[in-house]
């Protein structure tokens, strides 16, 4: 495949509900396509930075900065064989993985399309359908939760998490275990409590949490082990993880019992695969988080759900969650069971929405080898 142009694009979705969580409350998102187009089949991608640098350092705005000053120069012109050659052509620029990671996923699609074949068998994933939870914000009272609570078990989703943070944890669990003794339930902190709350923290094990998710700073491994060794509960890290080396290192000291694999934090499918395969050898379950992804981004956290050691419910979710109407088609959507089809067309098994995502379009711009559009 040679690279022959690549389409960067903002849309703006406003969300169905607001998303709320230790950092923030979130009730429109700002969302980074971008399509590369090649001498055969193109391929799209999606960064799953946010707005602003709170979940990690990255936003929207560096990723367009990032991509249309170095990336985009480092790919245009060159031929590759596979979306797995990528990350080397990027590599020398630190960081920045949520850019790199759409890019790179973009090629592993168009790739899957040229050798017309599943995306997800092409990541060499073995699962037909993938397991599905759902993760609910911060509400507005505790009724409204448990409101949103009894909907989701409704509708089949096999895993209820819930964001937490000081004053929003003992007494929402309580309820919650209450009214649902049984269901499999996690919580995620998103790094807002401290090691000197150890003894609020180990109030969590009285309601059989399936995990404590990312509990500490956004950055650590070390306290996150002095922890594990008082919790009762497993503790998942998520936003420290940024691949396989970082996976090995939190094993080793015992500093989580779970992983959790967003493709874009870790920067692409290539690093997701290793920070599987680490955990797999160390018999660490895995499962896929979400970003408030477009039906894009959600194609390949399904596609990777696929592999074999994701063997927890993800935050895949369907589409009508969080969207009025998804920019794919058909939208994603989860059985009464609680899974999630996967499809069997070549890439990634949806067609683009192309009229929706021009309506949506805030910006656009286009990239070529020695030559930049002005954005639109």
């Amino acid at each position: 495949m040679r690279i022959e142009a690549i389409t960067l694009r903002e849309i703006r979705m406003p969300l169905v509900h607001f998303f709320e969580t230790s950092f923030g409350r979130t009730t429109e998102r700002r969302i980074l396509l971008l399509t590369v187009h090649t001498d055969g089949p193109e391929g799209w991608g999606e960064c799953v930075a946010g707005e602003d640098p709170f979940y990690s350092e990255e936003s929207v705005d560096t990723a367009w900065y990032a991509i249309e000053k170095y990336f985009a120069p480092a790919l245009l012109g060159k031929s590759i064989e596979r979306g797995a050659e990528t990350p080397a052509l990027m590599g020398k620029v630190r960081g920045h993985r949520m850019a790199k990671g759409a890019l790179e996923n973009a090629l592993w699609d168009a790739e899957a399309q040229e050798r017309q074949t599943p995306l997800w068998k092409l990541l060499v994933g073995t699962q037909t359908e993938v397991p599905c939870g759902v993760s609910i914000g911060i509400q507005n009272s505790h009724e409204q939760l448990l409101e949103k609570i009894e909907t989701e078990l409704d509708a089949g989703y096999r895993r209820i998490k819930v964001k937490c943070k000081p004053g929003w944890d003992v007494e929402v669990f309580g309820k919650i275990r209450d009214r649902w003794p049984d269901i499999l339930l996690s919580c995620d902190a998103n790094s807002a409590y401290t090691l000197n709350q150890v003894e609020h923290l180990q109030k969590f094990d009285r309601f059989n949490l399936l995990m404590i998710e990312q509990p500490l700073w956004h950055d650590d491994f070390y306290f996150h082990a002095q922890l594990q060794k008082k919790l009762k509960s497993s503790i998942c890290l998520d936003e420290v993880i940024h691949g396989a080396r970082d996976a090995q290192a939190a094993i080793e000291l015992g500093a989580c019992k779970i992983i959790n694999i967003k493709v874009g934090r870790v920067g692409g499918f290539s690093e997701a695969i290793a920070v599987h395969n680490v955990a797999q050898q160390a018999g660490i379950p895995v499962w896929c988080g979400g970003m408030l992804e477009t039906g894009i981004g959600r194609s390949h956290n399904i596609a990777l759900s696929t592999l074999k050691n994701f063997t927890l419910p993800g935050d895949v979710s369907a589409s009508k969650r969080y969207w009025k109407e998804d920019i794919i088609e058909p939208a994603v959507e989860v059985s009464s069971q609680g899974f999630i089809k996967v499809p069997e067309g070549a890439g990634r098994g949806f067609k683009i929405k192309s009229d929706l995502i021009e309506k949506l379009t805030a910006r656009k711009q286009m990239l070529r080898a020695g030559v930049s559009s002005a954005a639109d």
